[in-house]
This record gives structure tokens, C-alpha cells and sequence, in this order.
């Protein structure tokens, strides 16, 4: 951690996890928005933005539920609440994201 845009990168993979699945959930119809800081991350079902815990409660918990649940069938561990934030690490690669996107463009599909 302490070499030279490690920071940087984590937030790379973060905003391309984010990105990639909140388009993907547009293409399906899905009012969703996602934000990202460092290597920290999240999605609520609305059409955002979400800044504030207020704001927050406004999402659709139980879209989110099923959306969770699906993906944690195809082998995605993802946080289990909308106010929970997930963590990109290092040993995740773009490879891995390019999955979770795939994985999750599937079940929002089907959502």
C-alpha cells in the first residue's frame, strides 16, 4: 500500500465496477445509481444520486434484496445492504470485473 497510485488504482477498478454494472441495470429498465470513493463502493435502486442516509431510504430495498441474493447464486459476494459499502482490493482484477459485470447484466435481465 504504500507504493506510488495503489490508491489511485483501487479507485480505477471501483469506478469500473460501479460504472459497468449501473449501465448495464439502465439497459434493463433499472432506476439505479452507484458511486464509489477509493477503493469503497455501492448501489441503490433509484434514480439517485444518493448522498445522504435520507436519501438512501428511499431505494428500492427489496429490488435490491433480489438483486443480491441472485447474484450471491452465481458466486458474486457482494455487501448485503444498501447501506453497506463493498471494498475493491488489489488482487481484484479487471478480468474478475469484467465477470461481476457480465454476472450481473445476466440477472438484471431477469430482475
Amino acid at each position: 500500500l504504500k507504493k506510488d497510485g495503489v490508491y489511485q488504482e483501487l479507485e480505477r477498478k471501483a469506478k469500473k465496477l460501479v460504472d459497468g454494472i449501473v449501465g448495464a441495470a439502465k439497459k434493463h429498465g433499472h432506476d439505479i445509481c452507484g458511486d464509489y470513493a477509493g477503493g469503497m463502493f455501492g448501489w441503490y435502486f433509484t434514480e439517485g444520486p444518493v448522498k445522504n442516509f435520507q436519501q438512501a431510504t428511499k431505494c428500492d430495498g427489496e429490488k435490491f434484496g433480489k438483486w443480491h441474493r441472485m447474484m450471491l447464486e452465481r458466486g458474486v459476494y457482494l455487501a448485503p445492504s444498501i447501506y453497506e459499502a463493498g471494498f475493491m482490493s488489489l488482487s481484484h482484477t479487471d478480468e474478475d470485473i469484467e465477470k461481476t459485470i457480465s454476472i450481473a447484466d445476466e440477472v438484471l435481465s431477469k430482475l
